[in-house]
């Protein structure tokens, strides 16, 4: 078989319809395009949980031990970031504080207020986090995402509570 270029715009089955099949069994078919692609496509999921309950009285966000990672294909992709859990405020006009971090230095939430928050007016409170973050980490390298909390006050605050399990997704949407 002769080594060439092939150049077309469409290739169709002979009936218009049905599988095109490229290489045979055990060949590999290379290529930089994006299959079937095109911007917003799902390209990988990542999924991680943990249950143990964590506190903290740091006026500063800390880690907990939510966390994943993921390695975009493209310096253009982007990353959608969705957290779930519980978190609790345990004393009077207090907050639970939680936002995500990537890599441990990037605050992807506002500085102050994180992205999702629980609020004690009386006695503790207990509130649900959904947090969604779309970011865009410029890198293929591979990036942790974390769940950070504190206090607005130097009391105990907690997230994962009594056995309640958050959940971390990652999602790569091609850019």
């Amino acid at each position: 078989m002769a080594d060439g270029t092939l150049k077309v715009g469409t290739i169709t089955t002979s009936s218009g319809s049905g599988t095109i099949n490229l290489g045979a069994s055990g060949e590999t078919i290379t290529s930089s395009a994006v299959m079937g692609g095109g911007m917003g496509k799902v390209l990988q999921v990542v999924s991680a949980t943990y249950g143990t309950q964590e506190s903290t009285s740091s006026t500063s966000f800390v880690a907990t031990s939510l966390t994943a990672s993921i390695t975009p294909a493209s310096t253009s992709n982007k990353v959608l970031i969705m957290v779930s859990g519980t978190e609790t405020a345990s004393n009077n006009l207090s907050h639970c504080i939680t936002t995500i971090y990537r890599d441990g230095t990037t605050n992807l939430g506002d500085s102050s207020y994180g992205i999702s928050y629980a609020y004690s007016g009386a006695g503790s409170a207990h509130s649900g986090i959904s947090m969604n973050y779309l970011d865009s980490p410029s890198t293929t390298s591979s990036t942790e995402y974390k769940m950070y909390f504190r206090g607005s006050a130097a009391h105990a605050q907690y997230v994962q509570n009594a056995g309640a399990l958050s959940t971390i997704i990652l999602m790569e949407i091609a850019g």
